[in-house]
């Protein structure tokens, strides 16, 4: 299928030769050349998008992404990029959320290949190349066009001809970006094409996966609304900043019989499993009163059938005929929980018990807690991934009140926790099982 050219050979010519950091006719910076105001790192440290010599340098450490402070709709975008070894990976992503998808650290979107020849041999892989590959990321859609991955069979648009030069050179990127359909000119020539995409509003965004990459000249041109709907827009997650740098522990307490147990890993906090680790919590440096969290986890145990007690949905435990406990086979991943304002009693479970995760354990099992109270405490429905599977928590604390999501579905609403301290920090439970936390994402409410 024959590409369409959508862009005049002229305001190609005026973007390939501009002079540094000055805007063809029609378009404004993104990037002032200065510092990396207008742009918001998401997921990383410090130092992994940095300023130099008119350039804006990605170490690619950690993984992630930094983004625009605006979402766009329909624009034209260009830049200039360049890797500095061979096989350097990284992206430009169109139309890109606040925040990472779950268990990732990269934003669900369409990505736009920034991949050095020296990755893969040219022509010798038919699920990527190295030549401005478009294809959608983490839960985004689109419908590939011209010629496509894997025989046609796969869900990347692959370009018609191979254009890219290799490190160190200069490459130059022209994306356009309008009602859903991507367009993409590599040095002069048009050679993929998307359509269909959701979202088709949303954050321009820079990758960082590895390795150093640098980008100059990222130029804007707004185009014309086209109206797109609240399900094609992609989620602004406003005012939530990230709570770890993806490189260090920095922002949590490591006193010395906790730290061992705990590591950065990118986007992951990683605790190791062991029967000496119980109990070594990961506490934040910082108190929070009322917040918004984000918290996706993942329980990193080997899966193995075990006995687990069976919670009625009344909260009490199911007892057998001689009054012992009764006890339910499940697979069973492992054992953590999220701790709210310093209280070890109020732990967010997270579980493989059949009621699932997002119980309030201690608050359930308290003989304090009146037993008309105790299903206040027990999820509404088990919204857990198996055992191994990224899952999501949306965590809301207002006053003494929490309201808990798990994968998208509500499990707690409005519960009371009586007793709670107005403030505190969050903890991460170590139960002596391997897990792994991931997007940890705050946003303090007024």
């Amino acid at each position: 299928m024959k590409l369409i050219t959508r862009i005049t050979p002229l305001l190609l010519a005026a973007s390939l030769h501009a002079a540094d950091n000055v805007p063809p006719a029609g378009f404004t910076a993104l990037f002032n050349g200065k510092d990396l105001t207008g742009w918001v790192p998401v997921n990383v440290a410090s130092d992994t998008y940095t300023v130099r010599d008119g350039m804006i340098i990605i170490s690619g450490v950690p993984t992630g992404y930094m983004r625009t402070e605006k979402m766009h709709e329909n624009f034209i975008i260009e830049c200039d990029w360049r890797h500095m070894k061979s096989g350097g990976n990284s992206g430009v992503f169109i139309w890109g959320d606040g925040i990472p998808a779950k268990g990732t650290g990269y934003t669900r979107g369409i990505e736009v290949q920034v991949l050095d020849e020296g990755y893969n041999a040219k022509g010798k892989n038919e699920w990527y190349t190295c030549q401005g590959d478009l294809f959608p990321i983490w839960g985004a859609t689109m419908t590939p066009w011209g010629r496509i991955s894997n025989g046609g069979k796969g869900n990347r648009s692959f370009p018609i001809e191979d254009r890219t030069k290799p490190s160190p050179e200069w490459n130059h990127y022209h994306i356009e970006c309008n009602n859903g359909e991507i367009h993409h000119s590599i040095n002069g020539k048009e050679v993929t094409v998307a359509k269909n995409c959701v979202p088709r509003k949303g954050f321009i965004a820079l990758e960082s996966e590895g390795a150093e990459c640098h980008f100059k000249n990222i130029y804007l041109k707004e185009l014309p609304p086209t109206g797109a709907t609240p399900e094609q827009t992609a989620n602004p997650y406003t005012g939530f900043h990230a709570m770890f740098d993806g490189k260090s522990l920095a922002g949590w307490k490591t006193p010395d019989d906790v730290k061992p147990w705990w590591s950065a890993n990118g986007s992951h906090f990683i605790s190791k499993a062991g029967k000496e680790g119980h109990n070594k919590e990961l506490w934040s440096e910082k108190e929070y009163g009322d917040f918004e969290l984000i918290a996706d986890f993942r329980l990193a145990n080997k899966p193995e059938k075990k006995p687990l007690a069976l919670v009625l949905p009344d909260g009490t435990e199911a007892k057998n005929d001689d009054g012992t406990r009764k006890m339910v086979e499940v697979l069973d991943g492992g054992d953590s929980g999220i701790f709210l304002r310093g209280d070890t009693k109020a732990q967010i479970n997270i579980t493989c018990k059949t009621i699932g995760s997002g119980e309030i354990y201690g608050y359930r099992v308290d003989k304090a807690t009146p037993d008309a109270q105790r299903a206040n405490f027990v999820p509404t429905e088990r919204a857990d991934n198996p055992p191994g599977k990224w899952n999501r928590f949306h965590i809301t604390m207002k006053d003494d009140r929490l309201t808990v999501m798990l994968n998208d579905k509500t499990v707690l609403k409005n519960v009371q926790l009586p007793g709670l301290a107005a403030k505190g920090s969050l903890g991460l439970q170590h139960h002596g099982d391997a897990v792994e936390f991931a997007n940890l994402f705050i946003r303090e409410l007024p």
